[in-house]
């Protein structure tokens, strides 16, 4: 089973040595979608709405929403964006009955990157 809860925040950031666009200053308000897989547990949940949108919140948000990104993550494309979230989040989502499956990140409404765990070498 899956269990997916949505956030926003709004970051600056710049490509280096991208030659276009994007190169510049720029900003984003992202769509961020982590995802859970796993079994409900004794009370019925895989995880608890409230306590996903905490721990998200304390050790993703806090540190990137209104902020320079690449201050956090030197290269910030959506792909490195989206490795660095399911680093941050992978142990400290990791419980009995679930794990983090895979994390959707949106830097335009219509272009998104999605990581799973095949997709970062030490999960």
């Amino acid at each position: 089973m899956l269990l997916c809860r949505d956030f926003k925040f709004d970051a600056a950031h710049n490509l280096i040595h991208y030659h276009g666009k994007c190169e510049r200053l720029h900003g984003h308000t992202y769509h961020l979608r982590v995802t859970l897989e796993g079994e409900p547990d004794a009370e019925g949940m895989i995880y608890d709405f409230v306590d996903l949108k905490k721990a998200v919140t304390e050790l993703v948000l806090d540190r990137l929403d209104h902020a320079y990104i690449n201050d956090v993550i030197p290269q910030p494309t959506a792909e490195y964006i989206s490795r660095w979230i399911f680093r941050e989040l992978d142990a400290p989502l990791r419980r009995d009955n679930c794990r983090l499956f895979e994390v959707q990140l949106w830097e335009t409404e219509g272009s998104s990157v999605i990581c799973r765990r095949e997709d970062v070498k030490d999960a």
